[in-house]
């Protein structure tokens, strides 16, 4: 027999045979069996992500419509045609945060069809959305908002727009904003889009504060 039959090499120790009482080290490991972990309950405590939208047409020039936008009055420029005052911006903010805590969206919670918030402001919509989501057990982490649109000019008034609508959530509000480079109906200047990120996460009922 040679060694290559053998798996010997001339020279060399015949190899010990295999401990079977020996375990390898990863059942060894896992001897005890792993801790059961209920995903649920962790899950219950994670953050939670949200995505909002809205869009409004800009109302007729001679309507004397007034621009409300990002919680913030814009003197000289044409507002935004709606049901409430149509600042796009808190309004993009308030789906975001129904989307984030599972409290539906925005038409779900201030429906057109609902006299009381006609004319409301972007600041009032704003805060009842924090309210109410605070009121179903979740705090606010923060709020990401871009408005997207070629007018009014924003970039001046960008660290005021978040101080007004951080004031508004109560929560750290971060507002930018873009063009489309004269593309579709936004670079038409026909309208305004804005589109907001949320992270909100459960607060435990221990500590959770009481909301009025």
């Amino acid at each position: 027999m040679d060694a290559a039959s053998t798996g010997v090499i001339p020279g060399d120790a015949s190899p010990a045979a295999p401990d079977s009482q020996a375990p390898a080290p990863s059942r060894a490991r896992h001897a005890a069996g792993p801790a059961t972990i209920d995903l649920n309950q962790i899950a219950q405590f994670l953050p939670r992500t949200g995505i909002g939208t809205d869009v409004h047409a800009f109302a007729a020039p001679d309507s004397g419509t007034p621009m409300h936008l990002a919680c913030l009055e814009w003197p000289g420029e044409v507002g935004l045609a709606g049901h409430s005052d149509g600042d796009v911006v808190a309004h993009a903010c308030c789906d975001a945060l129904f989307s984030a805590a599972g409290l539906g969206d925005l038409g779900s919670n201030f429906g057109t069809a609902e006299p009381q918030w006609k004319g409301a402001s972007g600041t009032a919509l704003l805060s009842e959305a924090a309210r109410r989501v605070r009121e179903a057990g979740f705090e606010i982490g923060n709020i990401a908002v871009q408005l997207v649109g070629e007018r009014p000019r924003v970039a001046a008034r960008s660290a005021e727009a978040s101080r007004a609508l951080s004031e508004a959530a109560s929560a750290r509000v971060s507002f930018s904003a873009t063009t489309t480079d004269h593309l579709g109906f936004l670079g038409r200047t026909e309208g305004l889009l804005a589109v907001a990120t949320a992270l909100v996460y459960p607060v435990p009922d221990a500590v959770r504060p009481v909301v009025g």
